[in-house]
Parts: C-alpha cells; sequence; structure tokens
C-alpha cells in the first residue's frame, strides 16, 4: 500500500508525463527512473549520500547531474529527481516508481491482476485467463503469475480487493458450505 505522500509525488510524475506534447513518454520515465533506482539501490555510499542532510543539497544535485549524464536522462527525469533531494525524499524513490507505474496503470484504463496457479501457465492458458478477467472487469489486464504448488489445480486471480478463486481447493470450500447451508 502506497503512502499518501508516495502517491502525491507519483500522481505529479504521471501527469508531467502523460501531458499533450511531453518530452517524456510515461515508458521512458520508468525506464530512466528505474535505471537511476537500481544505481542507487547498487551502492551504499550513494544511498546514504543522498538520504543524509549532512550533504548539501547542491553536492547531492551535482551527484545526481553526473550519474544522469552517464545514464542519458532526461531533463524531466533529472528535474524529479532534484525536486526528490529538495524535499528529502530520495529514499522513498523505489516506492514513488512503483506507485507511479500503478498510477499509469489505472489511468490507461489497465488493472492488475496477480494470478496463483499450481504450476507454470502456457500461452494458451494466460490468454484465455486475460480474457475471461477482461471480461469480467471490464478493463484490459495486467497479469502477474505465481506458482503455489499447494492448489491442486485452477488458479487464484486477485484483482485489487477482489479475488476470483477458481482453483479446485476454493470450489470444494465453496461446495462444503453450500452442503453444510442445506442442513
Amino acid at each position: 500500500m502506497a503512502s499518501a505522500i508516495t502517491t502525491r509525488y507519483a500522481q505529479a510524475l504521471a501527469d508531467v508525463v502523460t501531458a499533450s506534447g511531453s518530452a517524456l513518454t510515461p515508458q521512458n520515465a520508468l525506464a530512466e527512473l528505474g535505471a537511476f533506482e537500481s544505481a542507487l539501490s547498487g551502492s551504499r555510499e550513494l544511498r546514504e549520500a543522498l538520504a543524509t542532510p549532512a550533504v548539501a543539497g547542491s553536492r547531492k544535485k551535482a551527484a545526481i547531474g553526473r550519474i544522469a549524464d552517464v545514464l542519458g536522462l532526461s531533463r524531466i527525469a533529472r528535474n524529479f529527481l532534484f525536486v526528490l533531494v529538495d524535499h528529502r525524499r530520495m529514499p522513498a524513490l523505489a516506492e514513488i516508481l512503483r506507485t507511479f507505474d500503478e498510477v499509469l496503470d489505472t489511468r490507461l484504463g489497465f488493472a492488475r491482476a496477480e494470478v496463483t496457479a499450481p504450476s507454470e501457465l502456457n500461452e494458451q492458458q494466460r490468454t484465455a485467463l486475460n480474457g475471461m478477467l477482461e471480461r469480467l472487469t471490464g478493463k484490459r489486464i495486467r497479469m502477474r503469475y505465481t506458482v503455489d504448488q499447494s492448489l491442486i489445480g485452477g488458479a487464484i486471480a486477485r484483482i485489487g480487493s477482489t479475488v476470483y478463486d477458481g482453483s479446485v481447493r476454493g470450489q470444494l470450500s465453496l461446495l462444503k458450505r453450500r452442503l453444510s447451508a442445506e442442513d
């Protein structure tokens, strides 16, 4: 669950990159800032330098500028990172990017589905499941798959707070509840 602060920054970034005439596409913004976040997560010294109030903002921005040059970041991505430094939000970059990705999906009409199955689904199964979930929700679906070998068969899909349980275990549980209710 994203905090109000990370959501605010993610929505502001989405406003900028989805605006008509934006020099940066949402996908490129995500890729550029993701590359910077990877560099940040790979260096404890850099994380600490950008997070500590003991380092002047101008020095932090100079370091970001050098890294941005190496990574080839756009002006928009650089400015966003500078805003995070100014407001001491750099430690929240990874969460902001996750929230930004979710905000983009929502704005573009996608719903995210977490699908769990007892084994890896093949492409035909994934396509069929995707189509069924799109019909149920009325939205385009982006699915992420996990395997849970404790499931007997079928699949479970979670979209937001709604769970679609098509697992054999879920169907047996439903049958048990129905039979118990008939007593």
